[in-house]
């Protein structure tokens, strides 16, 4: 499956980054932060992205993955969700959630960079599915993610362990464009930054598109 993510320089560089300050931590540290198991056998981390198990080896960061009914594994081929990943286990850390959803207002520095949240995840989500709400349907199906009673159509993913995403779509009219909105556990505001959650967004509506292609 082609996630038409290029490794330029962009993300070709702060991959490498992160990759070099991963290779020089200590796995059980990593596992203890991020709860993220790891097997000393073997020396991977097991971690679940999506609704998908990855394999993650340390210090090399290759990854493989458990055989599913999604049968789209974008940890393996998506470089935004790859640097996601490693980013987290080099600087961010697990943290419970009470249950409760947040807007991207609500998480650190989420008021200065809205707009291109908005513009990156809301409308695409919105112009993508907000006039295909049964493909939408579909695909949240396929994923098996939960429904939600918000806006004409929503449902709520486990994006990793413990950290839950709300999607939540209002078909378009003749008088109305169609609208969304992306909400997030609040243990997302104590984990990751704005820019994470963007990226969040962009991961998530990629698989969207991704799984559209296989039920097409």
């Amino acid at each position: 499956m082609n996630f038409d993510y290029a490794k330029d320089s962009k993300e070709q560089r702060p991959y490498e980054h992160y990759l070099a300050a991963y290779r020089d931590m200590d796995p059980k540290e990593i596992s203890e932060r991020t709860g993220f198991p790891y097997n000393e056998k073997t020396g991977e981390f097991s971690v679940r992205l999506m609704g998908s198990t990855y394999f993650v080896s340390f210090p090399d960061y290759e990854i493989r993955h458990e055989e599913d009914s999604i049968d789209v594994y974008p940890l393996e081929e998506a470089m935004n969700a790859k640097i996601f990943i490693i980013r987290y286990m080099a600087e961010r850390h697990a943290a419970p959630t009470s249950g409760k959803f947040i807007t991207y207002h609500q998480v650190p520095w989420g008021e200065v960079y809205f707009r291109q949240f908005q513009g990156r995840c809301l409308m695409r989500l919105a112009f993508s599915y907000g006039n295909k709400l049964e493909m939408f349907q579909k695909i949240m199906e396929c994923w098996k993610t939960e429904p939600s009673t918000e806006g004409d159509c929503s449902y709520t993913l486990e994006f990793l362990d413990g950290f839950f995403v709300k999607f939540i779509l209002w078909h378009g009219d003749e008088e109305f464009p169609p609208s969304a909105q992306i909400l997030f556990s609040d243990n997302f505001a104590l984990s990751f930054m704005a820019e994470d959650l963007a990226v969040v967004g962009d991961i998530s509506i990629n698989m969207m598109k991704a799984l559209e292609k296989k039920l097409s």
